[in-house]
């Protein structure tokens, strides 16, 4: 799941990756977000931040110190609406006056069947939404955004999350949270959809990338390869599933805990929110089908 390539950045340091494109790591480090958040910076005069970052005057300060003479942000691109990537936005949109630019608030995005379960009460789990997020200007697949020597192609790529986005960046693209390098995307209905994310790696594997720039971790050297990892996975993840379900009916706790017996304890709670997200798509294929309501705790037989 995880890789074995080593990351430890300096935090708040404004690091060179490539001409016209600088990293900041925010202080969040965590088992959800590994060293912390990637807040981009794009640009030799007209600056893009894409991924603000967490609510934090740290690292608020450090993208406004990385703005030197003859700079300036014009562009504030949140990527999805998690707290780790936009709660940000608005305190960084208060020093600088650039219009903060996304998919659309959380629950843009959402599929129909997510929407249903989130209308029948069930809430999400693992990294915190941004519930109140609004951007500025909305942003549709397929739009282009351009300043001063660069230019964003917008990728809708739900999955994740409903209103996620990446950044077509000629052959790079920033990943957010859809495709990183150190671990797995996590996927938690209502709020992730893996009928969605399968369908946004496939569009991403359409397109020969130099290279991948993730929320999280360092940039992914050999994004087909990655693609093809992060497919495959989901893939096993599914075979396991149905596989377990041979013995009898099953819940997404019980399954989580005979699949995920190498993961710690701390975590089951998120690989459970994981394993129900195959659940609902089995559910979709007509693989499997539910015992009751569609629930983490309710059990699925194989068809």
């Amino acid at each position: 799941m995880s890789s074995s390539e080593p990351f430890d950045p300096v935090i708040g340091d404004a690091e060179q990756l490539e001409p016209g494109l600088r990293r900041i790591v925010a202080p969040n480090p965590s088992a959800m977000t590994y060293s912390g958040t990637n807040t981009y910076l794009l640009g030799d005069t007209d600056i893009a931040v894409i991924d603000p970052g967490p609510l934090d005057a740290d690292h608020l300060g450090a993208i406004l110190a990385a703005i030197t003479p003859g700079q300036r942000i014009t562009h504030i691109v949140v990527t999805h609406a998690h707290l780790d990537h936009a709660a940000l936005a608005r305190p960084l949109q208060a020093e600088c006056g650039a219009p903060v630019l996304a998919f659309g608030p959380a629950i843009s995005g959402r599929s129909a069947v997510m929407q249903r379960l989130a209308e029948d009460g069930l809430s999400g789990g693992g990294e915190g939404v941004a519930d109140d997020f609004n951007p500025d200007e909305t942003l549709e697949d397929g739009a282009l955004l351009s300043g001063n020597g660069w230019r964003l192609r917008v990728l809708h790529t739900p999955g994740h999350i409903g209103n996620h986005i990446c950044l077509a960046w000629g052959d790079a693209c920033f990943t957010a949270d859809h495709v990183m390098g150190w671990a797995s995307s996590l996927v938690s209905p209502p709020d992730g959809d893996l009928t969605d994310f399968m369908m946004s790696c496939r569009r991403l594997q359409k397109q020969a990338w130099r290279r991948f720039y993730p929320g999280h971790g360092d940039m992914i050297e050999d994004p087909a390869g990655r693609l093809d990892w992060l497919i495959s996975h989901r893939q096993l993840r599914e075979a396991a599933i149905l596989e377990a379900l041979r013995s009898g009916p099953l819940d997404a706790h019980e399954l989580a805990v005979l699949i995920y017996h190498d993961t710690p304890s701390g975590l089951i709670a998120a690989a459970t929110r994981n394993v129900f997200a195959h659940l609902v798509d089995l559910v979709g294929k007509k693989r499997i089908a539910p015992q009751a309501p569609l629930r983490p705790t309710t059990r699925f037989h194989l068809l």
